[in-house]
């Protein structure tokens, strides 16, 4: 099975924007950067706006979602304040990442930096109905670490 592609427009409204791009041939994630007149210090446990520069049109029937850069959030502490932000394939705002410093030190983001990378998904819409009962399953109501480790 191949890998899918579907095309996605993107426009920049910034000078300096640049397209998301893929660090390497296999990666899920394409790598947003920050568009910004300068640099930008996040202070310890606060977030910051950080604008792309881009808005997107994301394809009817997918979701653009946000994750964390693993370097940029083990080396420097810096993430996605929601954890996972979501752009549904109505919005065509600019695409900006809140970028929490989940470090005790300050951090610095500059113009250029790789600050987030985005996966596009298909997604499933649901039709949520209200049923009397739910079948039965082993695990049943087993929550939180019910499952164990084996």
């Amino acid at each position: 099975m191949g890998i899918l592609t579907e095309r996605v427009n993107v426009k920049k409204i910034r000078q300096g924007a640049r397209l998301p791009a893929y660090g390497s041939e296999f990666a899920a994630g394409a790598d947003l950067y920050a568009c910004l007149p300068g640099e930008v210090e996040i202070a310890p446990h606060e977030t910051a706006m950080i604008p792309t520069g881009l808005v997107m049109e994301i394809p009817e029937g997918y979701a653009g979602l946000i994750y964390a850069r693993s370097g940029l959030a083990s080396k420097k502490g810096l993430a996605p304040a929601n954890k996972v932000g979501v752009v549904d394939s109505d919005y065509r705002g600019e695409i900006m990442v809140a970028l929490h410093n989940h470090s005790a030190a300050a951090q610095k983001v500059a113009d250029g930096e790789r600050i987030a990378q985005m996966v596009i998904t298909p997604y499933l819409k649901a039709v949520y109905g209200e049923a009397e009962e739910l079948s039965d399953t082993v695990r049943g109501a087993g929550g939180f670490g019910s499952t164990g480790s084996k």
